[in-house]
């Protein structure tokens, strides 16, 4: 087993097709069937199906096909690593982003890599936290943003924010930021909420249970795009955090409010990697997105967030 076989099993896995995988590898198809036969017979187990539409691969080449991108991603780090220019930070660093904050993070932060670190190689991933975390424990993520729920600590995570859930409605309701919505009000309108097992429904479950209230749920998606279509065709009012629906509520598109009876908040964690060591890439991509989360809180960018002390202590450090 070698590099070329992985990189054959890989690229046809992703086209579907041995002639493109030929293609975009520049060497003549017999070569790269030749590749993936000689990785079968190492194995002793088929790794595709021949279908007519193309190759698909059997589930001992689905596993084969994963562990081979993470060992070739592996490969492409430290070949950066090892090679790098003097006094230039170099590597491939993949990280996580709550879909709620993307909007806000990812162009000021790809665009201060490039200043700063040219030699870095971002990669961006977006998604809720479950799936975030799942992608970190797998080693697919070097760092991501996570929702942190009490009870779950972990030595992996540093708290960066913590961010007030707000009521959401139509336009129509006219909720205003400086009139807080009691959960029991929200409550008694159907709800649009977060699938179940999201953790942001975690969330304000534990907090409808501790209140004693409870929700009439009317439809449940894993989109916070799809919530905020709903509310607008009047399917029901939602809770979301401050940042998702900023825009929307400064455009009139939507109406919010804080919750409030109780105050609901989520803390927002950056999570890392548990590998033993961390490549200096990785620390400078983690610095630079700590730094721009501070600086949206302190410029009001980011509505009801209130800093933790570990990231405000972690901003000056790096400031001096």
């Amino acid at each position: 087993m070698d590099v070329r076989q992985l990189k054959a099993l890989v690229t046809v896995a992703e086209v579907g097709s041995v002639t493109r995988a030929a293609e975009l590898l520049h060497l003549v198809q017999p070569a790269v069937t030749r590749q993936i036969r000689t990785l079968e017979e190492e194995l002793e187990v088929p790794l595709f199906e021949r279908t007519r539409q193309g190759m698909r691969p059997t589930e001992a080449g689905a596993i084969m096909v994963e562990r081979a991108r993470r060992a070739l991603n592996e490969l492409e780090r430290a070949r950066a690593e090892v090679q790098p220019t003097p006094g230039v930070v170099t590597g491939i660093v993949t990280v996580g982003l709550l879909e709620s904050t993307a909007d806000l993070l990812a162009e000021p932060l790809v665009s201060a890599l490039a200043r700063d670190h040219p030699g870095i190689e971002l990669r961006l991933m977006t998604a809720y936290s479950g799936h975030l975390q799942q992608w970190l424990d797998d080693g697919d993520l070097d760092l991501t943003l996570l929702y942190h729920l009490a009870g779950t600590p972990s030595p992996n995570v540093r708290p960066l924010v913590r961010e007030r859930l707000w009521v959401v409605a139509p336009p129509s309701e006219g909720l205003r930021a400086d009139r807080p919505v009691p959960l029991a009000r929200a409550a008694g309108r159907p709800l649009v909420m977060p699938a179940a097992g999201h953790a942001l429904r975690s969330l304000i479950d534990g907090a409808a249970g501790r209140a004693a209230v409870e929700m009439d749920v009317a439809v449940q998606t894993n989109s916070m795009r799809v919530q905020k279509q709903l509310v607008l065709a009047g399917h029901g009012w939602t809770i979301l955090p401050g940042l998702g629906i900023a825009e929307d509520v400064a455009d009139g598109t939507l109406s919010a409010a804080p919750l409030c009876e109780p105050d609901v908040w989520r803390s927002i964690v950056l999570g890392t990697s548990r590998a033993g060591r961390t490549p200096p890439a990785v620390e400078a991509v983690a610095r630079e997105l700590i730094h721009q989360i501070t600086s949206a809180v302190r410029q009001e960018r980011w509505p009801s967030a209130r800093l933790h002390t570990s990231a405000t202590h972690t901003e000056h450090t790096d400031d001096t």
